[in-house]
C-alpha cells in the first residue's frame, strides 16, 4: 500500500501488481464535503429503527443514489464552476461594516484594487449609473445632459456627449452598441459612437425605464403616468397602460417572469404586464409615497422603500411583508445583486446587507460614506463582478463589495470577454429566442400547460361519457337479442364446401376451355374462306358462297 506524500509512480506499478489508489488530501475532501452539503436534499432518514426489511432495504438503497448524485454534482462542479465568491470575515471584536473602502483596496490583488476608484464631477450630477447583462460597459446620465459610456475595469472612455438639457435615466438595450436616455421631454436612443439614432415621442417627460432583454422590450413610465411598452426590434408600441395613480418614478423589473413593478406616490405597488389593461396586483406597501423598488434574481422577494424611512421585504409569491428595516433617511434607489445583496442608498450614505431578505438581519454588511455635501442618486451592482456602483451629486463611484457578483459565467448567456463575431452572433441568436409579450405574467411556469376545465365542467364531462357508454351498451346487447340464430352453420362439412369452392380444379379449367373454342367457333361459322394476310378490320367482309 502506498504511504501517504507517494505516488503511484513509486510504487504498485511493477509486474503483477495492481495500481496503487492515490492518496487525496485533507484539504480535497473538506472541500468536496463542503460542496456535497450544498446539493443534499436534507437529513437521511433513519432506517435503523424501521422492522420491516424490504423497506429498510429500499430506503437504504435510495439513500445510496441520493449520496452517489450528491458528490457527481460536486464533483461536476468542482471542475466546470471553479472560481468562488468572495468573501469579507472580520476577526475578534471587529466588525465587518466598519471597514473602509481603503482598507479593502490595501488588502486585495492590485487588479480588483484597481476597480475600486471615485468620479469627481460636481457640476455635471446627480448621476444615474447602468451596466451591461456582462458587466464590462457602464454608461452614466448626469441631470445636466453629461452623457458617457466607458469600460469602468480599464477606464476607457467609449463615447461622451453633452445633450444640454436634462436626463432623468439611462439603460443599455440589449448590448453596449445601444442606450436610452430619458431625456427633458423625449426618450433618445444613442448608439455607442454618440450619435442619435431614435427619438421616442410617444414617451413623454419619462422619469423611470426598464429593458426586458429577453422580449427587446423599452419600458417607460413618467409624469402622465402611462406605462408605455416599446419593441426595440420592430419600432412598435406593444402597449400603452394607463395608471391612473399620477405621476411615478419608480421601477423594478422582476427578471423571473418578466413583470414591472411600479411604486406610486399614494404608497400602492402595482405590478404590470402588456397583456392586459389593469394591474396584475396591488400592494399597499407604505404609508407613504414609494421611492425606491428592486427584485431579485430568482423572482422570490420584491423589495420597496418610502418616504416612511422603511426599507420593506415582501414575498413575491404570497404579497406578504417578511422583514422589516428602517433607514436614517428616506431611500432613494435599490438593488440586488447576483449573490442576493441589498444595496440601499439614502442621503449621503450607502448600506450593503447579507442575506437580508431570507433572515432578519441586526446590522449591515457593509457601509460606505460619500463624500461631504454629495447626495446619492442610484445604485447598481455589476454583473460578474463584487463591484457596486453608486451615482451620486458629485459624480459617480464604484465600490468593492465581496461576494456581490457571481464567480462563474456563462458564454452562452453574458461573456465578459466577448469578441465582435461573437458578439453578432449572440444578437442575432437573442433576435431568434426573443420571447412574444404573451409570455409576460405572473406565473411564467403556467406557459405550455394545458388549461383544466373547472370541477363542474369535468363533472358533466364526466356524466356525459358515462351516460354515452350505457347507451351504446344497451343497443348492442339488443342487437344481439334480435339476431336469428341459424344451426348448423359451423359444421365440418359446410366449412369443406366453402375451402372447395376456393381450389381450381385441372377438370373444371378444362372444359371451360373447350366450351370457349365452341363459342369462337360458332361466331366464325358465317365467314368464307379469309386470306392469311387479311386485316382483322376486313375480315368481317369475306361472306359465306
Amino acid at each position: 500500500m502506498a504511504k501517504p506524500g507517494t505516488s503511484a509512480s513509486d510504487e504498485g506499478e511493477g509486474p503483477g501488481k495492481a495500481p496503487a489508489k492515490r492518496v487525496v488530501p485533507k484539504q480535497e475532501t473538506k472541500a468536496l464535503a463542503a460542496r456535497v452539503t450544498k446539493f443534499k436534499r436534507g437529513p437521511e432518514i433513519a432506517t435503523k429503527r424501521i422492522k420491516d426489511k424490504k423497506l429498510r432495504g429500499q430506503l437504504r438503497h435510495s439513500e445510496k443514489l441520493v449520496e452517489e448524485a450528491a458528490i457527481s454534482a460536486a464533483k461536476t462542479e468542482q471542475w466546470l464552476l471553479p472560481e468562488e465568491a468572495g468573501s469579507l470575515q472580520a476577526e475578534g471584536m471587529e466588525r465587518t461594516y466598519r471597514f473602509k473602502q481603503e482598507d479593502l483596496v490595501e488588502a486585495v490583488d492590485v487588479t480588483t484594487a484597481q476597480k475600486a476608484f471615485d468620479l469627481q464631477l460636481p457640476e455635471l450630477g446627480p448621476y444615474s449609473v447602468d451596466y451591461t447583462s456582462n458587466g464590462k460597459h457602464m454608461v452614466m446620465g448626469g441631470a445636466k445632459g453629461h452623457l458617457a459610456v466607458l469600460e469602468w475595469s480599464t477606464k476607457h472612455l467609449v463615447t461622451e456627449l453633452q445633450v444640454k438639457e436634462t436626463v432623468r435615466a439611462v439603460t443599455f438595450l440589449h448590448n453596449e452598441k445601444f442606450f436610452a436616455a430619458a431625456q427633458k421631454k423625449y426618450v433618445f436612443i444613442y448608439d455607442k459612437r454618440g450619435l442619435e439614432v431614435h427619438c421616442l415621442r410617444e414617451h413623454l417627460e419619462v422619469h423611470a425605464m426598464q429593458f426586458l432583454p429577453h422580449h427587446f422590450l423599452l419600458a417607460t413610465v413618467g409624469k402622465p403616468g402611462v406605462l408605455i411598452y416599446q419593441d426595440t426590434s420592430t419600432g412598435q408600441t406593444v402597449a400603452e397602460c394607463k395608471t391612473k395613480l399620477g405621476r411615478c418614478a419608480t421601477m423594478a423589473q422582476n427578471p423571473n417572469n418578466g413583470t414591472l413593478n411600479l411604486g406610486h406616490a399614494n404608497g400602492v405597488v402595482t405590478v404590470w404586464s402588456p397583456n392586459m389593461s389593469q394591474p396584475l396586483a396591488r400592494l399597499l406597501s407604505h404609508r407613504g409615497p414609494v421611492t425606491a423598488a428592486a427584485v431579485d434574481g430568482e423572482g422570490r422577494y420584491l423589495v420597496t422603500a418610502g418616504l416612511d424611512c422603511q426599507c420593506r421585504v415582501w414575498d413575491v409569491r404570497t404579497f406578504k411583508p417578511v422583514h422589516s428595516y428602517f433607514t436614517a433617511a428616506p431611500a432613494v434607489s435599490l438593488d440586488v445583486s447576483q449573490r442576493g445583496l441589498l444595496a440601499v442608498a439614502y442621503s449621503g450614505r450607502v448600506q450593503i446587507w447579507k442575506d437580508a431578505m431570507r433572515e432578519k438581519q441586526q446590522s449591515p454588511f457593509m457601509t460606505h460614506s460619500l463624500p461631504p455635501g454629495s447626495k446619492a442618486q442610484s445604485v447598481a451592482f455589476c454583473p460578474y463582478e463584487d463591484v457596486l456602483g453608486v451615482g451620486h451629486s458629485g459624480g459617480m463611484a464604484s465600490l468593492l463589495v465581496p461576494g456581490a457578483g457571481e464567480p462563474n459565467f456563462d458564454s452562452f448567456v453574458a461573456n465578459p470577454f466577448i469578441s465582435a463575431k461573437q458578439r453578432r452572433e449572440q444578437e442575432v441568436h437573442q433576435l431568434l429566442d426573443k420571447l412574444p409579450p404573451e409570455t409576460i405574467m405572473l406565473n411564467p411556469d403556467a406557459i405550455g400547460v394545458i388549461k383544466s376545465d373547472p370541477k363542474e365542467v369535468q363533472r358533466e364531462k364526466r356524466l356525459e361519457q358515462m351516460e354515452a357508454e350505457l347507451a351504446a351498451r344497451r343497443q348492442k346487447r339488443d342487437k344481439n337479442e334480435d339476431k336469428t340464430k341459424m344451426k348448423g352453420k359451423n359444421k365440418q362439412s359446410k366449412r369443406h364446401r366453402k375451402k372447395q369452392q376456393n381450389v381450381v380444379d385441372d377438370k373444371k379449367y378444362k372444359i371451360l376451355m373447350d366450351e370457349k373454342r365452341r363459342r369462337d367457333a360458332a361466331k366464325n361459322a358465317g365467314q368464307g374462306d379469309v386470306p392469311d394476310d387479311a386485316p382483322v378490320a376486313l375480315r368481317r367482309f369475306y361472306k359465306s358462297r
